[in-house]
């Protein structure tokens, strides 16, 4: 028995494997059997013209057609669905060559290319159809809902399209495309929505040579334009499409498409890519060659150490025919890194800087992509200690402009390979791994950043540390897309890109899993949250009454909340600068918090300082008299941020102890304080008293 199901397993397998081989697309497409398909030959009482109207005269409302209407549409396919392109929706116009009217129907159908293929002459019954908009483009399809004012309509269900649309018995047409030019697109022409279209002269934006029509599963708009106008136009392409992962033509010449628009943005959409004809040189732009052609003919490879032996200044341009061939290990995937991504080969890693966001959807950026870098009249320097690749910026390496990224990027054609990391241990660290992918085994978070987000309101330093209390620092972006979840509390590897800022060594993770950290704590213990008795994260408007001031010394200066430079995190602020520094003594205090019935305490906060002066201090009472002066205190050793050099450096206080108030009530108290001579900004968030 298991014999024969081994050869049943293996039947399946070759017959996925020539299924799988069977569907590559090469836009070559077999005419579709028309044979039994239903068809009808019937008699127009209206041209599109005259359907567009209907919906003009009602524009405040879907115009609805009876459902005993006898009213009939006929027009001339101008799309088809095969390529995956279009979806759900059949274009025509009204004739299949040098057509007055173009018109869309939505409907609820794909394969539609199969019974209405391109230049099939077809009629539409309008009984119980309705006219609308969406995108601000007149559609047919039916009433949506019972909505009495709707605009749009949805589409029409697929049980309905075969009793509603019918395709000639008799009829089909060659569809010659409308040539049109781009300063033609403009809302005088809208007539022609729906129609097949050609724009001569056409070529594609040099931002995006050299990439795909499309990322896999990902709509994107991408920017063409001819010799008529400086004004770009988009062509609308599907990650769906077969031919998604096909490279754009880089060249000059004939674009087909449907003609369409979003509402301000007129729009067109390729029915398959052998309707294209973008081979000549040179371009509008002056691009003499194809740009995404690769050799290496008088070029010298050099490998990322030679590279960053190159920088001889703070900023050297590179004169040399050199190329680079590295792999790329980190992009901006999950948003941590931000126009950048790092490469890597034998010898080491390095950053280079390019303004262009999601490179993580150009084939050349895919992680694990050999990328030949092109390095002549690129800069390479160090910028914080850290030697980088990319053009001048303020004395400075910069970042590469993304209208030059076909310059010096070329996609190696190899197959992705995994990303292999360089294992080392935090007292390991030299320059020469700075911008490898690293692997660091059994790291920790530090006890005071435990319960924290990875990054809240700005780029966030949180500190992993080894079993011998080695400590390495974690950089994380508020844009990245795991920048919200709380870190992990146990112990694990981490990988990530390995960076320095004067000296000081950095890691990147590029996912949540670069810091899966599962197993027990390096004491052997497994850390459980305090449950939050109380939390206070600030908001707009002022305190609540949960908080109190006290101007104690100092002119009218007070504890305020603020989102300044944090988005919409509001935080609580106190600066003792006024036209000058300022003698200051002012209390932030919280409510009182019952620790009745509780075995332990502690009370948490982040923290962030700007300007020298002195320090803040934090304390605590059980008996708060209304008055700081005469209220009994007690220091609380919070740890605070230190570094006053700038803002956004937010630092975690950790869990400080609160078991002398266990069965008391409870109140936390922050002391800003001031002089002539120092005045430091002091902000505080994420404020929680918490027990059990």
């Amino acid at each position: 028995m298991k014999k024969y199901n081994s050869i049943l397993k293996y039947i399946f397998v070759m017959i996925a494997a020539l299924v799988i081989t069977g569907c590559v697309h090469d836009d070559k497409y077999n005419e579709p059997n028309l044979d039994g398909y239903q068809c009808a030959d019937l008699t127009a009482t209206m041209t599109l013209t005259q359907l567009r109207a209907k919906y003009a005269s009602t524009a405040t409302t879907a115009f609805v057609f009876p459902d005993d209407s006898k009213d009939v549409i006929e027009g001339y396919v101008s799309s088809t669905d095969e390529t995956g392109n279009i979806y759900k929706t059949i274009y025509i116009q009204d004739k299949p060559e040098n057509p007055t009217q173009g018109f869309v129907i939505s409907v609820d159908a794909v394969s539609t290319y199969t019974q209405y293929p391109q230049g099939s002459k077809i009629y539409v019954k309008l009984a119980g159809l309705a006219l609308g908009t969406y995108g601000g483009v007149v559609q047919l399809g039916v009433k949506t809902g019972t909505e009495t004012q709707a605009t749009s309509v949805s589409r029409i269900p697929e049980k309905l399209v075969p009793s509603r649309v019918f395709r000639s018995c008799s009829i089909r047409e060659n569809i010659i495309p409308k040539i049109m030019t781009s300063v033609q697109m403009v809302s005088a022409n809208d007539q022609y929505i729906g129609c097949l279209i050609q724009m001569n002269n056409a070529e594609f934006d040099n931002r995006i040579l050299c990439t795909n029509f499309a990322p896999n599963g990902v709509t994107v708009d991408r920017i063409i334009r001819d010799n008529s106008t400086t004004t770009a136009r988009v062509v609308r392409n599907s990650g769906y499409a077969s031919f998604a992962n096909q490279t754009l033509p880089s060249g000059n010449g004939k674009f087909v498409g449907i003609y369409s628009k979003f509402n301000s943005t007129y729009q067109m959409y390729i029915n398959k890519v052998t309707d294209l004809d973008m081979t000549k040189f040179p371009r509008i732009d002056g691009i003499a060659s194809n740009p995404c052609e690769y050799s290496d003919n008088g070029l010298t490879q050099k490998t990322v150490a030679e590279v960053k032996q190159l920088a001889a200044s703070p900023l050297t341009l590179i004169t040399g025919d050199f190329v680079l061939k590295a792999k790329v290990i980190a992009n901006d995937k999950s948003g941590n890194l931000f126009k950048y991504i790092y490469v890597e080969d034998a010898t080491g890693g390095i950053r280079i800087n390019i303004d262009k966001s999601d490179m993580y959807n150009d084939p050349r950026f895919i992680l694990g992509k050999e990328v030949y870098v092109k390095l002549k009249n690129l800069y390479v320097g160090a910028v914080n200690g850290e030697i980088q690749l990319g053009v001048p910026f303020s004395g400075a390496v910069g970042r590469i402009a993304e209208a030059d990224v076909y310059k010096y990027f070329f996609d190696s054609k190899k197959a992705i390979t995994a990303v292999t990391a360089t294992e080392r241990t935090i007292t390991q660290f030299t320059m020469a791994d700075v911008g490898r992918w690293v692997k660091i085994k059994d790291l920790q978070f530090i006890a005071g950043d435990l319960e924290k987000v990875y990054a809240s309101g700005a780029v966030t330093n949180k500190t992993l540390e080894d079993c011998s209390g080695n400590k390495v620092l974690l950089r994380t972006s508020n844009f990245a897309d795991f920048a919200g979840q709380v870190i992990e509390a146990g112990k694990g590897d981490v990988y990530g890109v390995l960076s320095v800022f004067n000296g000081t060594y950095q890691l990147w993770i590029t996912d949540i899993l670069g810091a899966d950290l599962d197993n027990p704590r390096c004491d052997g213990s497994v850390y459980v949250p305090l449950p939050v008795l109380y939390k206070e994260e600030f908001a707009a408007g002022g305190f609540s009454s949960d908080w109190a001031t006290a101007n104690v010394t100092g002119p009218n200066q007070f504890w305020k909340t603020s989102n300044q430079g944090n988005g919409t995190n509001y935080y609580a602020i106190m600066n003792g600068f006024a036209s000058g520094n300022n003698v200051n003594e002012d209390w932030l205090i919280s409510k009182a918090v019952s620790l009745v019935g509780k075995t332990k305490a502690a009370v948490s906060f982040t923290s962030d300082v700007n300007y020298s002066g002195p320090a803040l201090q934090v304390y605590a009472t059980e008996n708060y008299t209304g008055d700081p002066a005469t209220t009994s205190w007690v220091a609380l050793p919070a740890l605070l941020d230190t570094n006053n050099s700038g803002f956004g450096d937010w630092v975690s206080s950790g869990n400080v102890d609160l078991s002398a108030f266990l069965g008391k009530n409870v109140r936390i108290a922050f002391k800003y304080t001031s002089t002539t001579s120092a005045a430091a900004t002091w902000e505080i968030d994420d404020f929680k008293i918490k027990g059990q």
